[in-house]
C-alpha cells in the first residue's frame, strides 16, 4: 500500500508540473461546455423569405400573417429568381391564372417544409374568405330579391304568376380549378436535413482524420527519436517541414479523393457544380489540417496531450461551421468563426454543392485556406527550434 501511494504522490506531481495537462483537463471542458450552451440555446426559430410573382395581394396578405414568414414582390420571374440564386429568399411564388409554379432553393429543408405548408394555410384562409365573401353576397342579393318580390306582389295584389316570370335568375360562375407545380433548384422533395449538413460533414472528416493521422505520426518519431536524429543532421528545419507536408500531403490527397467519392457515389449526394472544385476544397482542407497537426504536436508531451486537443481545435469548428445555422447565433459567436478553416471550406463547399458556382466565385474562401497553409507551416518551422540540440 505504501508503494502504491509513493507512486501516486509521484505521479501527482509530474501532473501538477505539466500546466498543459492540467489546463486540457480542467479548462477545455469548461469552455466546450459553455460554447454548447449557446449554441443550443439560441432561438433555433427558422425564418423564411419568399418571393412573389403575379400573386394576388389578399394571398401575399396570408403569407405575411403567417409567424416568420416574409414576402417580397417582384416584377419580374427573373428578378425573383436572381434574389432566390444570391440567398435573399429561399423560395418563389408565381401565380398566373390559376397556376402556380413554387420554386424552392431547398438548400435547407427545413425552410421548404415551412414554405409549403405556409403557402397551404395561406391557400386555404384565402379561399376560405372568398367563401364567405361570396356567402355574404348570395345572401345580400337574396334579401333584395326577396324584397322586390314582396313589393311585386303588394302592388299586382296577388299576381303570384307575374311575380314568378319577374324573379332573375342567378348566375353560376366557374370557378377554376388551382394547379400547384413544385420546382427545387438543388435536390428533390425527397431532400432531407442530411444533404444540408453533408457539405460541412465532408470537410470535417478529412480535417478529423488528416489532422490525427499526422499528429501522431510526428509524435512517434518524436518518442521514438526519430526526429532527434534527423534535427540532428544539416538538414533545414523548412525543409523537414516541407518533407513531412508533402509525404502525408499524399496521403491526404488519396483519403480526400475516396471522402468525397463516398459522399457522391455512397451516399448519392447531390452536387450541382463542379465535382473537380469540390475536391480541390477539400485537399486544401487537408493541407490546414496536416499543417495544424503538425504544428499541435510539436507543442503536445503526449499522445494522450495530443488527443486532448480536439475539445480544443476540432470541437468548435464543427459547431462554427454552419452544421447550426449561423444566423441564429449570436452575432459576436459569427464573427468569432472567421478564425476557423472550416468555416471558409464550408462556405465554398455550399456554393458549389448547392448553387453550382465556380472558382470565380470561391477565390476569397481559396486564398484565406491557402493563408492558413503558410501560416501553419511557417509555425512549424518555429516550433521545431526547441527541438534541435545542435
Amino acid at each position: 500500500m505504501r508503494r502504491i501511494i509513493e507512486l501516486m504522490k509521484r505521479i501527482a506531481k509530474e501532473l501538477v508540473r505539466d500546466p498543459r495537462t492540467l489546463a486540457l483537463v480542467f479548462v477545455a471542458p469548461v469552455l466546450v461546455m459553455w460554447l454548447m450552451s449557446v449554441v443550443f440555446s439560441v432561438n433555433s426559430t427558422t425564418h423564411v423569405d419568399v418571393a412573389t410573382v403575379g400573386v394576388q395581394s389578399s394571398l401575399r396578405t396570408q403569407l405575411n400573417d403567417v409567424k416568420h414568414v416574409s414576402t417580397h414582390r417582384y416584377a419580374t420571374t427573373h428578378s425573383a429568381k436572381a434574389a432566390l440564386k444570391s440567398g435573399k429568399v429561399d423560395a418563389i411564388v408565381k401565380e398566373r391564372d390559376n397556376r402556380f409554379d413554387i420554386t424552392y432553393a431547398n438548400t435547407d429543408s427545413t425552410k421548404t417544409s415551412v414554405t409549403k405548408m405556409a403557402f397551404q394555410s395561406s391557400m386555404t384562409s384565402t379561399t376560405l374568405k372568398q367563401l364567405s365573401e361570396q356567402v355574404t353576397k348570395l345572401a345580400m342579393a337574396n334579401a333584395t330579391l326577396q324584397a322586390k318580390m314582396q313589393a311585386q306582389a303588394a302592388a299586382q295584389q296577388g299576381a303570384a304568376g307575374s311575380t314568378s316570370a319577374s324573379a332573375t335568375p342567378t348566375k353560376k360562375t366557374a370557378t377554376k380549378a388551382v394547379k400547384v407545380h413544385n420546382h427545387y433548384v438543388y435536390g428533390d422533395s425527397n431532400t432531407n436535413y442530411f444533404d444540408k449538413i453533408m457539405p460541412i460533414m465532408m470537410a470535417f472528416f478529412v480535417f478529423l482524420f488528416v489532422f490525427l493521422v499526422s499528429g501522431m505520426a510526428l509524435l512517434k518519431e518524436r518518442s521514438t527519436g526519430t526526429l532527434d536524429r534527423v534535427l540532428a543532421t544539416p538538414v533545414r528545419r523548412s525543409e523537414i517541414v516541407l518533407g513531412y507536408l508533402g509525404t502525408y500531403g499524399i496521403l491526404a490527397l488519396l483519403q480526400t479523393i475516396v471522402i468525397v467519392i463516398t459522399t457522391v457515389w455512397l451516399l448519392n449526394v447531390e452536387i450541382v457544380g463542379s465535382l473537380v472544385n469540390v475536391v480541390l476544397v477539400n485537399v486544401l482542407v487537408s493541407f490546414v489540417a496536416l499543417a495544424a497537426g503538425i504544428f499541435l504536436s510539436t507543442l503536445a508531451a503526449s499522445e494522450f496531450q495530443m488527443m486532448q486537443f480536439i475539445p480544443i481545435v476540432i470541437v468548435p469548428q464543427i459547431f462554427l461551421s454552419g452544421l447550426i445555422p449561423l444566423d441564429s447565433l449570436p452575432k459576436w459567436l459569427d464573427y468569432v468563426s472567421y478564425i476557423f478553416p472550416l468555416r471558409y471550406a464550408a462556405d465554398a463547399q455550399n456554393a458549389i454543392i448547392f448553387n453550382g458556382d465556380g472558382l470565380g466565385s470561391i477565390w476569397l474562401d481559396l486564398v484565406i485556406l491557402v493563408i492558413f497553409v503558410v501560416v501553419l507551416a511557417a509555425l512549424n518551422v518555429v516550433g521545431l527550434k526547441r527541438y534541435r540540440k545542435v
